[in-house]
């Protein structure tokens, strides 16, 4: 307030007082009034308002002209009644600002622990939630499926869990970009969660999303949802104007909750989607435990290779490929064995397909050829002619940048003469659109390393391409052989020897040796001579075993 209005105003009090000294009857109600006034007006402190007190009893009576006793007991009673109002109003006032704070205090508090628990729920959602998806993340999941498996008294329940992964999702990201990845990966999450809004579906990254069914009946129930996950991912989606259509693999587990935790349920999950998709993905696959635990043993066999080749637990038996013309010993395969310390020998199905499916056939193959040179070295036979080794060299080995500087490092190291090398190679790998591998073959063969084809007649190899490649000899697969285990008069035996005749007719027109795997009876050899197939192989001729003291030098 301006200094006139406050002077205006202290002069309305005084008039009041003044008027109140002289009215009749005496009230000292002007008194409290106008003390309370003061108080609202915030224009008068305990210590001015005793000031003001003073200034009005000494000068008003004598500024109004008023004598006499019975005015100043008036003005005196008056006064009183002022400060007696103004304290009881300041009180009040003081009071009412106390609760007005007090309520203030409350509001805020209120509104901070309000801020606080929207701030709890951001966090807390944030925390488990997706951010690209909005759909729970692993750390809900987990708490989800540990709470539907930790139930007191519902032991007897059953839950079951769907590993989804999209199938070939990184050829989206690879050829449009992530950004219409993620947006299709959205897509496909609003798809599920329409689809199976009963059941909690989370995104545990990339493309891999998780559905938990709870209280399950059976597998039937699993499967049902499993049918109905595969379906709505399936539908095509506008995505940045392109129509995408995609497909998953879903791995189902099923089991009762007793005896489960969410690491075994999710570790299970995880294997069974691996095998929907090793069975060519947009399906699913039930859990099975037998399947399980041979695939851990197949996994324990592929991860102890490395240290049992340092162990020295691998070695060789040798099966010789005989002359059918005149039963000398041509040659001999080299069969890598294992002495495992718990499993006993091993034979080379037991653990070849695991080292080629890991890459470990690269460093196991790299052994079988340096022990078989390093051995085939020691050999001698009738008139210094030794059988030469025959070394089979995986996909892998053969599409190798190095195979050349290696299979030289080996026979200078080992001292074998080129000529006495054969490596065995399949049909698949010699009709590569890849030029590098038979380029390195043709290498070879320059060198004298004699180059066979493996298991001929399983493949697909083009005859008219197999006079351009670096190959020596035919090594026909044993399927046609087995076949002339039957009477020559049979349909089917007789099929197998013109197959065979043929084979070996067109090897000799590109001057290539035949011989012929698997012959285990005298009548299957005597036929295979008949036909002027060259050398044979089988139990008829020798099992794989170690190389005889006659070939020793």
């Amino acid at each position: 307030m301006t200094q006139a209005q406050l002077e205006a105003l202290l002069q309305r009090f005084t008039d009041r007082l003044a008027e109140a000294l002289v009215a009749e009857p005496f009230d000292l109600r002007v008194g409290h009034q106008v003390g309370a006034e003061l108080v609202e007006s915030h224009i008068a402190s305990a210590e001015g308002l005793g000031r003001t007190v003073e200034v009005v009893q000494l000068r008003l009576l004598r500024d109004l002209g008023l004598v006499g006793a019975d005015v100043e007991d008036r003005l005196a009673r008056l006064l009183a009644t002022v400060a007696t109002g103004y304290a009881r109003a300041l009180r009040g006032r003081t009071l009412d600002e106390q609760e007005s704070i007090r309520r203030a205090a409350m509001v805020a508090r209120a509104q901070a622990e309000r801020a606080l628990r929207d701030s709890e729920a951001r966090f807390r959602h944030q925390a488990t939630h997706d951010p690209l998806t909005d759909l729970p993340n692993r750390t809900l999941f987990t708490e989800r499926l540990a709470a539907a498996i930790d139930v007191p008294g519902r032991g007897a329940d059953r839950v079951g869990v769907c590993f989804l992964d999209l199938d070939r999702f990184k050829v989206v990201n690879d050829s449009l970009g992530h950004q219409v990845g993620d947006r299709l990966l959205v897509s496909v999450a609003d798809r599920l969660r329409r689809a199976l809004d009963e059941h909690l579906v989370a995104r545990l990254g990339g493309d891999e999303f998780v559905i938990l069914v709870e209280r399950t009946a059976g597998t039937d129930d699993v499967v049902k949802v499993a049918e109905a996950a595969l379906a709505a991912v399936s539908e095509p989606a506008l995505v940045d104007g392109h129509e995408l259509t995609v497909s998953a693999s879903i791995g189902i587990v099923e089991r009762p909750v007793a005896g489960t935790t969410p690491v075994d349920l999710m570790r299970a999950a995880d294997a069974t989607l691996h095998w929907a998709k090793a069975a060519g993905g947009a399906r699913w696959s039930l859990y099975d435990a037998d399947r399980n635990r041979r695939e851990l043993a197949r996994y324990a066999l592929s991860a102890a290779i490395p240290a049992a080749l340092e162990r020295g637990e691998f070695y060789l038996d040798y099966q010789p490929l005989t002359s059918l013309c005149d039963g000398t010993v041509l040659g001999a395969e080299a069969l890598v064995r294992w002495r495992h310390p718990a499993l006993g020998e091993l034979r080379p199905d037991s653990f070849i397909g695991l080292a080629e499916e890991t890459g470990l056939i690269v460093p196991l193959g790299g052994w079988v050829l340096a022990e078989a040179c390093r051995e085939a070295a020691t050999w001698s036979g009738p008139g210094g002619a030794a059988p030469f080794v025959s070394v089979n060299l995986a996909v892998r080995q053969v599409h190798r940048p190095d195979l050349v500087h290696l299979v030289r490092a080996v026979l200078d190291r080992t001292g074998l003469p080129p000529e006495r090398l054969q490596l065995e190679v399949t049909e698949s790998t010699m009709m590569s659109a890849v030029e590098e591998p038979v380029r390195a073959l043709r290498v070879l063969a320059d060198l004298g390393v004699r180059i066979a084809i493996d298991d001929f007649g399983t493949g697909y190899c083009n005859l008219a391409y197999l006079r351009d490649l670096p190959v020596t000899e035919l090594k026909v697969a044993g399927d046609f052989v087995a076949g002339l285990r039957a009477p020559a008069d049979d349909p089917t035996s007789r099929t197998d020897e013109r197959i065979l005749a043929s084979l070996v007719s067109l090897a000799h027109a590109l001057d290539l040796t035949v011989t012929a795997e698997g012959v285990e009876t005298a009548g299957q050899a005597d036929r295979l001579r008949a036909i002027g197939c060259d050398a044979a192989q089988g139990w008829h001729f020798g099992r794989p075993a170690p190389p005889p003291p006659s070939w020793s030098t």
